[in-house]
């Protein structure tokens, strides 16, 4: 299992613009084969934060989902956002368990 996770800041001002050019792609990504959760989230202190959260079953999955039509279009419509700085890892997971 893999996650990836981590920050994507922006032009406060284009936040939401930003939001709206990535539902086509963050929908699109969740009816992937292997797709547990995929989120872009805004943080709600810092108006220039948005929070990126994903669960994938394996790195195939992964490697379809960053080869995939709707990604390649994320990509294109992301060059004209204002898109500061991102710091985004992969972390492979070897064991899951639940919280008391």
């Amino acid at each position: 299992m893999l996650i990836v996770a981590g920050t994507m800041e922006v032009d406060p001002d284009h936040r939401d613009r930003m939001l709206e050019a990535v539902a086509p792609m963050v929908s699109a990504t969740r009816a992937e084969p292997g797709c547990r959760a995929y989120v872009f989230s805004p943080d709600p202190d810092d108006p220039a934060m948005v929070h990126l959260y994903e669960l994938w079953d394996d790195q195939a999955a992964l490697d379809d989902h960053f080869a995939s039509d709707h990604m390649a279009a994320w990509r294109a419509a992301s060059a004209d956002l204002p898109i500061r700085k991102r710091d985004i890892a992969k972390y492979v997971i070897s064991e899951v368990g639940t919280l008391p």
